[in-house]
């Protein structure tokens, strides 16, 4: 198979994620100044697109709390810097069942599912230029941890975000999830060209192995733009994957926490050793103002602005 390697590329920097990561790094940013403060670092070290969740400040849980997001996104926008501002809406759709024996009634105490409008509540208030919708249910790890995204609520959600005039990111954990992705831009739920997003690695989802990454691309719609990455130590091998296959790439401390063995990474660095090894493979990073160009994107600014 011949190489279809990117000659220009965007760096997407997943910030902190909602992962159980807050407890393994010093690292790991909680409050709404520390996400801020890494995704305003690693737009300097070349990330055109910062990725963000929330945390409670205190505990470092993930948290769907509107001030967090509100604050976060205030922090970004008055920075001197340029970043393209992108929002998960993957939070609420967590489902945690009873012992196997006896799967009902759910563990109230883990699970959160919540309907369309909540889920998207924090894109209404602070409506940033992209938002990440996880486009199908997967079993998620070995935690008993199953990820909800039913189809109903993902056209609702699409239809929403749409209507917003806002680009989604479409989170593509298996084949399964491309399947329904390429259904709902067929029904005209979301624009094409899409911007899609192979998430590789996560159990237990697509394996990160070359041979499903390029059966995803292949199937991928012809006019989308995607970006890939994978999980812990094969993250920057993903960077170099992702560019020789045609995309672009995603790196942070939502799915690694190390620079290398031994050694655990910030934010920036993880962003910094991305960018060196792209422009190894003499690869050209883009800015933000160019991938908004590419994925016909608005700039906003603060909510006080509009």
């Amino acid at each position: 198979m011949p190489l279809n390697i990117s000659r220009e590329v965007f760096v997407t920097c997943a910030v902190t994620g909602s992962g159980n990561t807050q407890d393994k790094s010093r690292h790991v940013p909680r409050s709404p100044k520390e996400i801020a403060d890494d995704a305003i670092a690693a737009a300097r070290m070349g990330a055109a697109i910062v990725h963000c969740h929330v945390r409670d400040p205190e505990s470092g849980k993930p948290s769907r709390d509107l001030a967090l997001y509100r604050e976060v996104t205030d922090r970004i926008r008055s920075a001197d810097v340029d970043v393209i501002l992108n929002l998960t809406c993957g939070m609420g759709g967590d489902l945690f069942l009873g012992p196997d024996e006896e799967p009902l009634p759910i563990d109230v105490e883990g699970t959160d599912l919540i309907g369309v409008s909540a889920r998207l509540a924090h894109i209404v208030e602070c409506r940033p230029e992209i938002c990440t919708i996880d486009c199908g249910s997967m079993n998620f790890g070995d935690t008993g941890l199953i990820m909800v995204n039913t189809p109903g609520l993902l056209r609702g959600m699409g239809a929403v975000i749409s209507e917003l005039g806002m680009q989604a990111e479409i989170e593509v954990f298996d084949t399964g999830h491309l399947w329904f992705a390429k259904q709902i831009l067929a029904e005209g739920v979301l624009k094409s060209p899409a911007l899609i997003q192979f998430c590789m690695g996560v159990p237990w989802g697509a394996p990160n192995d070359l041979n499903t990454l390029m059966a995803m691309v292949n199937n991928a719609p012809r006019d989308c733009i995607w970006s890939a990455f994978s999980l812990g130590r094969d993250q920057m091998a993903y960077v170099a994957a992702a560019i020789l296959a045609g995309g672009n790439v995603r790196v942070g401390l939502e799915d690694n926490l190390f620079l290398e063995k031994g050694r655990l990474a910030t934010n920036a660095e993880l962003v910094s050793r991305a960018v060196e090894l792209i422009t190894a493979m003499g690869v050209r990073v883009l800015g933000p103002g160019e991938v908004r160009s590419r994925l016909n994107l608005i700039k906003r600014g603060r909510r006080s602005a509009g």
